[in-house]
């Protein structure tokens, strides 16, 4: 039952709208309001180079906290992500840059969006350029001394901070809730 409320807590902070089959990106026309934050469907190759990493993941919303293991690998061919709970695999996510599979445990929320966690992280690890390039008109990403700055026409969606070589701080202001994200290499 622990494990079932912090999935869904996690779930409040991180969810998203359904899937769809666009490749680049999941516009905010396709899941609701015309102000919704994109969800970013960027290609494996376009992150140029090869990822394993093993991250804990900490959502905060509405002033609760609450964790949960990312075990994200990216190719040039595709992206795989598994969302991990008390030692149980809620989630696994590939991403191949045309199709989105998403296979996750009964127990987890259907709320619960794979698919916006990864958006976040490429939103925060893909190459500025790609991410622009995928943003639709009147979105913008600038780059800061510290990081990323998401906005739509001149009001900030949301920040992406790098404190340090093994931390990410993401901001998803009009979204309201804030994701740290500490990084430890591959085994």
């Amino acid at each position: 039952m622990k494990r079932f409320a912090v999935t869904l807590l996690i779930a409040v902070a991180l969810a998203g709208c359904a899937t769809t089959s666009r490749t680049s990106l999941k516009a905010a026309a396709d899941c609701g309001p015309a102000d919704a934050v994109p969800v970013l469907r960027l290609s494996p190759a376009s992150l140029g180079r090869e990822l394993a990493v093993q991250q804990q993941l900490a959502a905060t919303v509405k002033g609760q906290t609450h964790r949960i293991d990312v075990l994200l690998e990216a190719d040039a061919s595709a992206v795989r992500m598994a969302l991990v709970s008390m030692g149980q695999t809620a989630a696994r996510l590939e991403w191949d840059g045309q199709h989105l599979t998403e296979t996750r445990s009964p127990w987890l929320p259907a709320v619960v969006s794979g698919e916006r966690i990864l958006s976040d992280l490429q939103l925060a690890l893909w190459p500025e350029a790609a991410v622009r390039a995928a943003l639709p008109a009147g979105w913008f990403l600038d780059t800061t001394v510290s990081g990323r700055v998401l906005r739509q026409h001149t009001t900030t969606v949301a920040t992406v901070a790098f404190p340090s070589a093994s931390r990410i701080e993401i901001d998803q202001v009009r979204d309201g809730y804030h994701l740290v994200v500490d990084t430890r290499t591959s085994p």
